[in-house]
């Protein structure tokens, strides 16, 4: 079963919904603003960037390109890099899925076949949304015109980009890891934003988060995940929201006093997210 690009887009804009639903301390939610940037912000964003990232005349750079500028010309700042990076292969990937393929197997044919001009238009949305804490790097630098494959030059970067291990992976974190306690969590609370709550702290416990570590190094990277690792054993099995939400609101608040954004953990939430959408309708249909 082919997905239509609008199809896709509807899958996409939920998947973004549904991240800005879930309470994740420290980011942008219903529950509360932050960073200079709000939810509408963030909704818009969703809307804008939908377009150019089902245009299915559009390559993959090209997605992602083009759904930066539309962003920004839009909201005038860098909301959603990091979504747009990780989304635009799933959606790649879908858009060409076949009957004897599941969405990772297509995707790892998306990573697979990237081209040296994915690279170049990729690059050029990366200096337009000009994320904090970007830097310079000694071998493909972005700012410089790319000699290798978009996959190839996040195989370069993902030692220290938790996006672009994604890309080298073949999305191994997010199938091995956030996908499986996605739904583990959808199961226990049969809601989808709770679920993407308790993904996002199982992925912060985890994981180190990229966009902290640009910011502040490894300074809050063991602090963060042992917050969240105790935040697990307090509310892992709970079935108190209002419980839940009040040490939520004590975690947002300490994270923003001090400037700690877990905003890659975000996007891998949507990331995740708009997987297991797709993987939904592709059973469904």
């Amino acid at each position: 079963m082919i997905i239509t690009p609008r199809q896709l887009k509807a899958l996409y804009q939920q998947a973004c919904e549904i991240e800005l639903q879930a309470f994740k301390p420290g980011n942008v939610s219903v529950y509360a603003d932050g960073h200079d940037m709000t939810v509408s912000d963030f909704r818009i964003s969703a809307e804008v960037s939908s377009k150019p990232l089902c245009n299915l005349d559009y390559s993959l750079g090209e997605k992602i390109f083009y759904a930066v500028e539309a962003t920004r010309e839009a909201v005038g700042c860098n909301t959603n890099l990091g979504i747009i990076l990780l989304c635009a292969p799933l959606i790649q990937a879908a858009s060409q899925s076949k009957a004897d393929l599941n969405l990772r197997q297509a995707l790892n044919q998306v990573l697979a076949a990237t081209t040296l001009a994915d690279a170049d238009w990729a690059f050029k949305a990366i200096i337009l949304a000009a994320p904090g804490g970007l830097g310079e790097s000694d071998e493909q630098d972005v700012h410089n015109p790319p000699t290798v494959t978009l996959t190839r030059a996040m195989e370069i970067a993902s030692a220290k980009d938790q996006i672009a291990l994604q890309y080298a992976t073949g999305y191994k974190d997010i199938f091995d890891f956030a996908v499986l306690r996605y739904n583990a969590r959808l199961s226990q609370w049969r809601d989808k934003n709770w679920a993407a709550v308790f993904l996002y702290v199982e992925l912060l416990a985890q994981y180190p988060d990229s966009h902290i570590e640009r910011r502040h190094g490894t300074k809050y990277t063991e602090w963060v995940a042992e917050r969240m690792r105790q935040f697990l054993v307090e509310f892992g099995q709970t079935t108190d929201l209002e419980h839940i939400k009040q040490r939520l609101y004590c975690l947002d608040t300490e994270f923003k006093s001090i400037g700690v954004n877990p905003g890659t953990t975000a996007d891998m939430t949507v990331a995740t997210t708009l997987s297991v959408l797709i993987e939904e309708f592709l059973i469904s249909e």
